[in-house]
C-alpha cells in the first residue's frame, strides 16, 4: 500500500497500464492530487456547469460493498466532498448523475434501468470499481450482466478494487467535465 492510486478514464481501454522498459516497477504515477488545493476552483466549476451543487445517486448493482465503503469515506472530514459542492442524494429525481458500484446482477438489471431513467437529463453515469468497470471476477454469466457498460452508457470508469477516495474524487471531476461538454450552461 502506498499513496499511488489509479485514475479514472472515459473509456475502458484507457485503463490499461503499459510499463516502460526504463521503469520496470511501473512507478509512473506521481503523488496524488491534493483535494484541498483546488477546492475553490472545483466548487466554482461545479456551480458554473450546473448553477448549483452536483448531486449524485449511489446505486449498488451487486457489489461486495468495498467500493461502497470508499464512497462513504468521501463524506468524512479527511475528504469532505461536500466542500466541493458534491453530495449524495436519496432520490434519483434529485440527482444529476448516478455512481454505480458492483457488476450488474440480473436481478437488479431492471432496477438499474429505472433508477437511471428517473434522473433528469443531462445525466452522468460513473462506474466505480473493477466490477462496475468490467464485471470484475464475476464477469458475465447467467447471474450477472457484467460491467455497467453492458447495461448503460458509462461516462467515466474509475478502476480499483476498491478505488481510493482520491481516485473517486478525480473520476467525479472528470465526469463533471463530461457533463459540461454535453450541456454547456448559457449565461
Amino acid at each position: 500500500m502506498g499513496r499511488d492510486f489509479e485514475l479514472a478514464a472515459r473509456c475502458r481501454a484507457d485503463l490499461r497500464i503499459e510499463v516502460a522498459a526504463d521503469d520496470p516497477a511501473g512507478l509512473v504515477a506521481g503523488p496524488p492530487p491534493d483535494p484541498n488545493a483546488e477546492a475553490i476552483r472545483v466548487s466554482s466549476e461545479i456551480h458554473r456547469v450546473l448553477g448549483r451543487s452536483l448531486h449524485l445517486r449511489h446505486l449498488d448493482a451487486g457489489s461486495c460493498n468495498a467500493c461502497d465503503w470508499e464512497l462513504s469515506a468521501l463524506l468524512n472530514p479527511m475528504y469532505d466532498v461536500r466542500r466541493l459542492g458534491i453530495d449524495f442524494v436519496a432520490s434519483p429525481r434529485h440527482a444529476d448523475g448516478v455512481v454505480v458500484t458492483g457488476s450488474v446482477t440480473r436481478n437488479l438489471e431492471t432496477a438499474v434501468h429505472r433508477t437511471v431513467e428517473a434522473i433528469p437529463e443531462p445525466r452522468i453515469v460513473i462506474a466505480v470499481g473493477a466490477c462496475a468497470a468490467s464485471g470484475g471476477i464475476v464477469g458475465e454469466s447467467y447471474a450477472s450482466a457484467g460491467g455497467v457498460d453492458r447495461v448503460l452508457p458509462v461516462d467515466v470508469y474509475i478502476p480499483g478494487c476498491p478505488p481510493r477516495p482520491e481516485a473517486i474524487i478525480f473520476g467525479i471531476l472528470l465526469a463533471l467535465g463530461r457533463l459540461d461538454a454535453r450541456h454547456p450552461r448559457v449565461g
